[in-house]
C-alpha cells in the first residue's frame, strides 16, 4: 500500500492520475494533511465520499494515536509516548522557549548504535520510521497543544543517520512552502557520527544544522562510550565537520554529554577546545540524564561549571543544556522502555 502522507505533492498528483483524478484534488489533500493536519481521511470535508473511501482502501494513511502523556509541573515539557500502526511505540518531547515552541522527534524504533549511556539503544533496532510517522511526531503534537511548532530537534530515539533517505524527505516534506514551511534552519539533526553519511548530507547544502554527539576528546574515551567510534576515529570525524561546513556554511554544534569521572577533567575540556576550534564549533554541554540499567552519573554543578569556564577561556562557543523536564522520564528511550517492561 502507498503511504500517502509520504508523498510530495508533486508525487501525490502523479499518483492520483492512476485513479483518473482531477490535479487540484491533491492539492486539496495535501492541504487537509500538511496544513490543515486532519488526523484521518473523514476530517476532509471537500473530497467526496467515494475519493475517500478508495484512498481508506489504497493507502496507509499514518496517524499516530497517543498511548501515554507526561508533563512536567517544573516548566511544562511534555513527553508523548505515541502508539505506531504495527503495535510499536515512539517518543517525542514538546518543549516551549522563549523563541518558539520545540519538539524533539525519534527516527527510529529503537537504535542500534550502543550508546553506553542510552536508554535507547538498550534494547537494539526494531526498525526506522517513515517518514509520515516522523512528520506526524510532530503533526500529532501541534494538533494537540493547538500550538505552532517552529523548531524541530531529530535528537529523540534511533540515529537519523541511519535511516537516511526517510530523514531527507522527512526534511523536504516538513519545509514545503506548502506544508508546515518550517525553516531549515530552525530543524536540527544530531548524529553519532557516521562519517560517509555526514559527507552525503553536506552534499545536499541543506539550510539544517548538524549536531555531532562527540561526548569524548579522544578515542579511547570515546571508545568506551560509543561503539561507533571503533568504525570512525576523530580525526575522520573533524575532516567530515570541516567537510560539511564548506558545502554549506553552516556552523556545526557537538554535543557533549558529561559523564562524572569518564569525561569532565579540566584536560577533557582542553582537549574538547582544540577540536572545536578546528571547525569553529558551537559546544552543547549536557549533564547525562542518569539511566537505571547504566552506572554513569552526572557530575556535580560546580564541576559542570568548571568545565565550561575552560571551554570559555579558550574561546569556545559554549551553553548547557537547560534541563527541561526534570521531573518526568527526561532522557530518551526511558517511557518507551518503562512502556516495553510494563512499568506503565
Amino acid at each position: 500500500m502507498v503511504d500517502i502522507k509520504s508523498l510530495s505533492k508533486n508525487e501525490l498528483k502523479e499518483y492520483i492520475k492512476k485513479f483518473g483524478l482531477q490535479s487540484f484534488r491533491a492539492d486539496q489533500i495535501y492541504d487537509w494533511m500538511h496544513v490543515k493536519l486532519a488526523r484521518s481521511y473523514d476530517e476532509m470535508t471537500n473530497i467526496p465520499g467515494s475519493v475517500k473511501e478508495l484512498f481508506g482502501k489504497e493507502c496507509i494513511y499514518t496517524s499516530l494515536e497517543i498511548a501515554d502523556l507526561q508533563e512536567s509541573k517544573l516548566d511544562g515539557t511534555k513527553k508523548f509516548l505515541f502508539a505506531l500502526g504495527d503495535g510499536n511505540f515512539v517518543e517525542s518531547v514538546f518543549m516551549r522557549y522563549k523563541h518558539g515552541n520545540s519538539v524533539c522527534i525519534s527516527s527510529q524504533i529503537g537504535c542500534r548504535m550502543g550508546c553506553r549511556f542510552c536508554a535507547s539503544t538498550i534494547d537494539g533496532l526494531e526498525r526506522s520510521l517513515t517518514p509520515s510517522e516522523m512528520l506526524d511526531q510532530i503533526y500529532a503534537i501541534q494538533h494537540y497543544m493547538k500550538e505552532r511548532i517552529s523548531n524541530v530537534v531529530v535528537m529523540g530515539i534511533g540515529e537519523p543517520m541511519d535511516n537516511f533517505d526517510n530523514l531527507l524527505k522527512f526534511i523536504e516534506l516538513l519545509t514545503c512552502k506548502d506544508g508546515l514551511n518550517i525553516s531549515g534552519r530552525n530543524i536540527t539533526v544530531s548524529t553519532c557520527g557516521i562519517v560517509p553519511k555526514m559527507r552525503e548530507l553536506a552534499k545536499k547544502k541543506l539550510a539544517i544544522t548538524l549536531a555531532l554527539s562527540l561526548h569524548a576528546a579522544t578515542d579511547e574515551k570515546r571508545r568506551e562510550l560509543m561503539p561507533i567510534a571503533n568504525s570512525y576515529t576523530i580525526e575522520e570525524l573533524m575532516e567530515a565537520c570541516e567537510y560539511y561546513h564548506k558545502c554549506t556554511g553552516r556552523r556545526i554544534t557537538f554535543e557533549y554529554s558529561l559523564v562524572a569521572g569518564v569525561n569532565d577533567s579540566l584536560k577533557d575540556a582542553e582537549l574538547l577546545s582544540e577540536l572545536a576550534a578546528r571547525v569553529s564549533a558551537h559546544i552543547n554541554l549536557i549533564p547525562v540524564n542518569p539511566v537505571k540499567e547504566r552506572d554513569y552519573r552526572r557530575g556535580s554543578r560546580e564541576a559542570i561549571l568548571a568545565f565550561k569556564n575552560k571551554l570559555e577561556k579558550n574561546g569556545i562557543n559554549v551553553t548547557i543544556r537547560r534541563e527541561m523536564g526534570q521531573d518526568i522520564d527526561g532522557a530518551c528511550g526511558q517511557l518507551r522502555r518503562r512502556k516495553l517492561t510494563g512499568d506503565i
